[in-house]
């Protein structure tokens, strides 16, 4: 039996998942060594938010364990004899006489797969090229100087490109020829990787607003080669922007101008600073994009409530100790502003003098997406996943419809259409006998994971008002605390659901699980048909089916399409495909559609010895499930905001070299400029060498 084998230690072995203790320090806030924020058993009516106040919470940080470790070497692991000799040649730089681009496969799948491997480098199949279409602190507005790492500042950062590229969109330029418009999140910071003698419990106020620059979103023209596939930044191009954790943003919906959202410095609880930890997101059929603030919580401290408890914010100093140089940043200080993050983020990257604008009737919680399906009548339906262990997804369904055209005052329209609406929860019932779902992911007797599931209303906000669909809370109360709302309606607790994307082919959802290691251990919920696998180490994508296809119900059939891992390991499932002709894949993230209909699918954390990368698979016909890896990244690296299109795929490569132990002075990495350079979150696209599409 084909095993994967063990590679050199990257990580603390007592570090639950695949990811650095480095990468969970600056990333999520340590989340996975916390105490689980969802400790309700979904049948209670609680009192936490009427005790709240003065109520002091008893989660404390748990210490880290931090292992130095060199980078990895190009080695390839429990590879098939071609795989292996393609990696083979990916690694030396040496290619096959001919291109090998596989004659199986579903259409746009049709290429060699890429086997696991620890190279640093992005690899991928033989007869692609890539680029690096733009690194972090690449100047993209008028004045914004060339980077020097070792003179950074925040006024030329805040004019560059951010650091830790997550989330991405590419939309048209009409008039401009061979040009695009690339939109990207920046999610985070790992100072210690930004500033050479980084001291973490002493920042300086330059690093800190460096930081805050280097966070938020940027839009930046890009132009293509037609010869070759390359893309390159068009600098100082009128449309380019930074918005970062200090740029002016509105709150919008019902839950605006509510007092659990005014703060000293914002007295009419409408006005915040600043986007934090934006993940992944969406684009909108009125060309706007969407980003997801995920792990807000790290960076407020000093919490004391026990609404602060059930999103995770911590009772002491941050990691990046933000709050000695900005009070909004200390709970105690001001204990509201942490109440204005954790929104979808609407931004319009066609008018650079746009306010961006938080949404609160899509919820507050740990958002890791939010992709949009239009209902017949033209009323967008927006998904988001709360990305926590034990945590809900959610869909809103507007109640305003889609205008066509471009003057202001459709433009305006168009932009409070997830103002107006209803916020639903997902609940879901398996059809199999409980005896059957045992924890070790064995399919029950029907041969399926499957059964039904409904969207619980949690609130509903109207132009007159809003209206709470949950006993004892308010409409303020659910749109600001609306785990606390799905808990009391007894949402199902999932395996950290993260991205959620309905298919443009099929009109099916699928919902990313990327994993849960907690599942099954004394005190916290066992497996069940939704989540069949206990210390589920390897995640799942769930299929959706809405009734009668419709967005806009609450009923719906669901299955498991994919539960992740080695093939080898008889808990995996490939939508009942051929296991010995499928690429292995650990924890799924972020996912795209190609026009093909094929879901494309990066990692995060993989948890079989490679590193993280990208796979395509085929979701309809007769080679649905079948799975192939395309790309794998660097050393220390997460596959992010992946864009799938004809002749080219992009993904943001995150925080490379992220490995324990390492530093400005000690690199784990060399991507992407070599010895001798600082390494830097960079986006890359992958084209066919031959000019034809992906895939074919």
């Amino acid at each position: 039996m084909r095993k994967l084998l063990p590679l050199t230690v990257t990580s603390s072995s007592s570090h639950p998942g695949g990811r650095s203790a480095m990468t969970c320090r600056f990333r999520c806030g340590d989340a996975c060594f916390h105490e689980v924020p969802n400790t309700s058993d979904n049948e209670y009516a609680g009192d936490v938010i009427a005790g709240a106040i003065g109520r002091r919470s008893m989660m404390r940080a748990a210490a880290i364990v931090t292992v130095a470790a060199a980078a990895g070497s190009a080695t390839v692991v429990g590879a098939r004899p071609a795989q292996a000799a393609q990696a083979s040649q990916a690694a030396t730089g040496e290619t096959a006489a001919k291109p090998a681009f596989g004659t199986k496969g579903a259409r746009g799948l049709r290429f060699t797969p890429v086997a696991p491997n620890t190279t640093d480098a992005v690899v991928a199949p033989d007869g692609y090229g890539q680029n690096v279409v733009i690194r972090w602190g690449e100047p993209i507005l008028r004045g914004a100087p060339a980077f020097d790492p070792e003179n950074q500042t925040a006024a030329a950062q805040a004019g560059q490109f951010g650091y830790n590229n997550d989330f991405l969109a590419l939309l048209p330029l009409p008039g401009e020829r061979h040009r695009q418009l690339l939109v990207a999140n920046h999610e985070y910071t790992d100072e210690i990787l930004m500033f050479r003698g980084y001291d973490p419990a002493n920042p300086t106020r330059q690093q800190v607003e460096v930081a805050w620059a280097a966070h938020g979103l940027a839009a930046v023209v890009v132009e293509e080669d037609r010869r070759t596939g390359k893309l390159t930044p068009v600098s100082r191009h009128p449309l380019n922007r930074r918005v970062t954790a200090t740029t002016e943003f509105r709150l919008t919906g019902p839950a605006a101008g509510s007092d659990l959202l005014k703060t000293s410095v914002d007295p009419t609880g409408t006005k915040v600073l600043g986007t934090l930890n934006n993940c992944s997101g969406g684009t909108t059929p009125w060309g706007t994009t969407l980003h997801g603030e995920e792990n807000f919580n790290q960076y407020f401290a000093n919490a004391s409530r026990a609404t602060d408890k059930r999103y995770g914010i911590g009772t002491t100093a941050t990691e990046r100790k933000w709050e000695r140089f900005d009070k909004r940043f200390d709970i105690a200080q001001e204990p509201n502003e942490v109440h204005r993050f954790g929104y979808v983020v609407e931004f319009d990257p066609y008018d650079p003098t746009s306010t961006p604008r938080k949404h609160t009737a899509l919820g507050r919680f740990k958002h890791e997406a939010a992709t949009v399906r239009l209902t017949a009548d033209g009323r967008p339906v927006v998904y988001s996943g709360d990305d926590e262990r034990f945590d809900y997804f959610y869909k809103f369904v507007s109640s305003k419809r889609v205008k066509k055209g471009s003057s202001r005052a459709v433009r305006e329209h168009n932009l409070s259409l997830l103002d107006e609406g209803t916020l639903y929860v997902a609940k879901l019932t398996g059809d199999s006998p409980a005896i059957e779902i045992d924890g070790s992911g064995t399919l029950p007797s029907d041969g399926e994971f499957d059964g039904s599931g409904q969207w619980i209303p949690l609130a509903t906000a109207t132009a007159d008002g809003a209206v709470s669909h949950v006993e004892g809370m308010t409409a303020d109360e659910v749109f600001v605390f609306t785990r606390l709302a799905g808990d009391k309606v007894g949402a199902t607790k999932m395996d950290r659901p993260e991205d959620i994307q309905p298919s443009p082919v099929s009109g099916r959802v699928y919902v990313v699980l990327t994993n849960n290691s907690n599942r099954g251990k004394t005190g916290s919920a066992a497996a069940d048909e939704a989540n069949p696998r206990n210390s589920n180490k390897h995640g799942h994508i769930l299929e959706l089916t809405e009734r009668w296809n419709r967005p806009e119900s609450t009923r719906f059939a669901w299955s498991l399409f994919l539960v992740a891992g080695d093939p080898d390991d008889p808990a995996t499932y490939f939508a009942g495909f051929p296991k010995d002709d499928v690429s292995p894949i650990s924890c799924p993230d972020n996912v795209a559609f190609d026009p093909y209909g094929n879901l494309w699918i990066s990692t995060d954390g993989n948890q079989l010895g490679s590193h993280d990368g990208l796979f395509g698979v085929a979701t309809r016909g007769e080679r649905r499930g079948e799975l192939k890896q395309f790309l794998t990244v660097p050393t220390g690296a997460e596959t992010c905001g992946p864009i799938i299109q004809d002749r080219r795929v992009l993904v943001a490569v995150q925080h490379p070299g992220e490995i324990d132990g390492a530093s400005v002075e000690k690199p784990a990495s060399v991507w992407p400029d070599g010895p001798g350079k600082i390494v830097r979150p960079a986006v890359v696209a992958v084209w066919r060498k031959d000019g034809c599409d992906i895939g074919m």
